[in-house]
């Protein structure tokens, strides 16, 4: 039973980066807008917050500058597509080699440094309990903070006018247009939360989670996370269950690597990404599904004099 619980906590630890980075690129989305930059956006969030923890000696401040350079990237990508019109998958692509590429650039000095970390949380006399305090009180705060999101998006979503609005720009921009609806403005906070998810997932690679830089850390986890908001139909609850699904297989290629089988490491490095493209195809058999659940306008650009 403590192996058990064991291997949830980590999975837990494993699976919050791509929570957080679905989750953003979910609400990104839902509003008409497709962003397939999370990759560069996360490993930019990363390499910043490392080097400011370096240089501060705080890892909450570095937890932030990775959040806003993150959203740095996401707000001049919802420029280039909001407000000039730009081909948002092209784009994306271009933020996504643009952000690995300066993030390997700006990075190269800290590549030896070590932190000590965002420490896990310790409530006196609950973390200590046997099996529950590991599973419950022993986390890192960034973990608690990804479940928190996911409860305020999937109530914001489903239960207030915000929600609504968002939907309703994702789904039919010129009706939310008819009726006075700000659609580029409400599409440019959402991918601005987007930003905002994928730097806190980077961060907390880099200063929780490893903790520590070096280049290709991110190791495809954005493009992971894009492919789980199509994996979840767009709901976040099913974004959560998959981000921590994909954790646990991450987990999984060390585990048989410590039993000394002799698989080879280079194909159980590959079982994240094949697990990936097995679901990816799984869905694409129901075809009318994601249709069913997936924002009318996604991907495309909308003009008010259209």
């Amino acid at each position: 039973m403590e192996t058990f619980i064991h291997l949830i906590a980590l999975t837990l630890a494993a699976g919050t980066p791509l929570a957080l980075a679905a989750l953003g690129e979910l609400v990104t989305e839902k509003s008409g807008v497709l962003n397939l930059g999370v990759e560069g956006m996360m490993t930019v969030g990363a390499v910043a917050a490392f080097i400011v923890a370096v240089n501060t000696n705080s890892p909450w401040l570095g937890i932030a500058a990775g959040a806003g350079a993150a959203m740095v990237l996401a707000s001049i990508f919802a420029f280039i597509v909001l407000s000039l019109m730009a081909n948002q998958v092209a784009t994306g692509l271009a933020l996504s080699l643009f952000g690995v590429g300066l993030a390997s650039f700006v990075g190269r000095d800290y590549v030896a440094k070590v932190i000590d970390g965002l420490p896990a949380l310790h409530l006196p006399g609950l973390s200590d309990l046997p099996l529950i305090g590991e599973l419950l009180f022993s986390h890192s705060p960034i973990v608690y903070l990804a479940l928190v999101l996911f409860v305020l998006v999937h109530w914001l979503l489903t239960r207030t006018r915000a929600g609504l609005i968002v939907r309703a720009v994702g789904e039919s921009p010129h009706a939310a247009h008819a009726i006075g609806l700000p659609v580029n403005a409400v599409r440019f906070l959402c991918v601005l939360f987007g930003g905002l998810c994928s730097g806190l997932a980077g961060a907390y690679l880099a200063v929780a989670y490893t903790p520590l830089w070096a280049e290709g850390m991110v190791a495809g986890r954005g493009w992971i996370a894009v492919a789980l908001v199509v994996f979840a139909t767009w709901r976040p609850w099913r974004a959560l269950a998959g981000a921590y699904l994909f954790g646990f297989v991450t987990l999984a290629q060390f585990q048989v690597q410590a039993l000394g089988t002799a698989i080879p490491p280079q194909f159980l490095s590959m079982l994240p990404y094949l697990a990936t493209i097995v679901v990816l195809t799984l869905i694409s058999r129901h075809a009318l599904t994601v249709r069913l659940n997936a924002p009318v306008s996604l991907g495309r650009p909308f003009h008010p004099g259209d």
